[in-house]
């Protein structure tokens, strides 16, 4: 059966087109109060390394079945996704944007950790194309990943501390 994938992954690329524009929007807004982008020379990779993660489970996964234990956890993260978003609301970007004066966020999620939105990311990138199958995928992606990831963390919080808001 072919519907059951191709549902997951157009949920997916449709989530993920709609999170671009939410971040647009937001990004728009906290740059109109007055926050500043931080290290957007890394912005365009971390775009073309998700792009290409999605082009190629479209690639690899239509038509495979999917597996119930590594969909329950993709499921879960995204209830995980929504807490974030929910808790940041405008705040939220897929940039690193700085609004000065403004308090780190430490409600919902971040309560228990500085990054939640990361480390969803990090499960969503293994655990969908561990749902098809495709554990080497998920490897080599979850590595890539890890990269932009480093590269990301250590830059948003450089510029939390030099915002003052991260102590």
């Amino acid at each position: 059966m072919m519907w059951p994938s191709i549902a997951l992954l157009t949920f997916v690329t449709l989530q993920r087109l709609g999170e671009l524009a939410l971040a647009r929007r937001n990004t728009a807004a906290l740059l109109a109060k007055g926050a500043r982008e931080v290290a957007a020379e890394h912005y365009p990779v971390m775009v073309a390394l998700h792009t290409a993660w999605i082009i190629g489970l479209w690639l690899l996964a239509s038509g495979r079945p999917v597996e119930p234990f590594w969909f329950a956890v993709f499921t879960g993260l995204q209830a995980l996704r929504l807490w974030v978003l929910a808790t940041l609301k405008g705040r939220w970007t897929t940039r690193i944007i700085v609004l000065p004066g403004e308090p780190l966020v430490t409600s919902g999620p971040y309560r228990f950790l500085q990054h939640p939105n990361y480390a969803i990311v990090v499960g969503e990138i293994a655990a969908l194309p561990l749902a098809f199958g495709l554990p080497f995928y998920a490897i080599g992606f979850s590595l890539l990943n890890a990269l932009v990831l480093y590269i990301r963390v250590k830059a948003e919080n450089a510029a939390l501390k030099g915002a003052m808001i991260l102590k």
